[in-house]
């Protein structure tokens, strides 16, 4: 039997601020997502699991989430695997934005598809965006169906052949990249991911069976716990 740890990053400056990022590149806060990275790694600690591989996404509030847990773990020097693929969704031209003015602007109606439709894309990054020149892609917006597909192949690819190996992986990544990964892994439909929240720095432990069934799960964080399947 295997494990797999699933971990969103600690809060960040923009979840603070309450505004949309996608492929923004911005740092965890000082006080709460730090102490988030680091409760996380102490949480994992007591598992007494030696991981395999890690893995995290190109953006620096995984990244540093990721090597705060490392930390914890007392492997300073390892290596781990960086992708683009398990970015966050890009906002497209929601990037930046605050919500409260966006639901103010847009309403609750239409900024609910937009964060929670499964195949509906934000309005798209355009040339004159703030951010178009900061954020490394060609991407313009994605819906959740876009994300969870490139996460998706990326799982596959790359991950999904260690676990089969009976390897213990470490994921670190963000809100719906996981939600998109889950999708997969639980069989989620796409009427119910619109109900799947991921809380910030909470570890996600899933353990296999030797098909790669899914043996059990938990929030490492009762208290911070969600509910995580609707439908097998």
């Amino acid at each position: 039997m295997n494990n797999l740890i699933l971990l969103r990053h600690g809060q960040s400056i923009w979840n603070k601020e309450k505004r949309f990022t996608g492929f923004a590149d911005v740092e965890l806060t000082d006080n709460l997502g730090k102490s988030q990275a680091e409760n996380a790694g102490q949480l994992i600690k007591k598992l007494n699991i030696e991981f395999d591989a890690y893995f995290t996404s190109k953006l620096k509030r995984a990244k540093n989430t990721l090597k705060i847990v490392l930390n914890v773990l007392d492997k300073k020097n390892v290596q781990f695997n960086e992708a683009w693929e398990l970015n966050e969704r890009h906002y497209g031209g929601l990037t930046g934005q605050n919500k409260e003015s966006i639901l103010k602007k847009f309403g609750a109606e239409q900024v609910k598809i937009w964060r929670r439709s499964f195949d509906v894309k934000p309005p798209v990054m355009e040339l004159d965006h703030p951010y178009k020149n900061k954020i490394d892609s060609k991407i313009t917006g994605e819906s959740l169906k876009d994300a969870a597909q490139r996460v998706n192949q990326y799982y596959d690819k790359k991950i999904k052949p260690l676990l089969i190996k009976n390897k213990n992986i470490l994921v670190v990544f963000h809100g719906n990249s996981c939600r998109g990964l889950l999708m997969n892994i639980f069989n989620i439909s796409k009427e119910k991911i619109n109900q799947l929240e991921i809380p910030t720095g909470n570890p996600l432990h899933i353990r296999f069976e030797n098909n790669l069934k899914v043996k059990d799960y938990k929030y490492l964080n009762k208290k911070r716990a969600k509910k995580i399947l609707f439908n097998v």
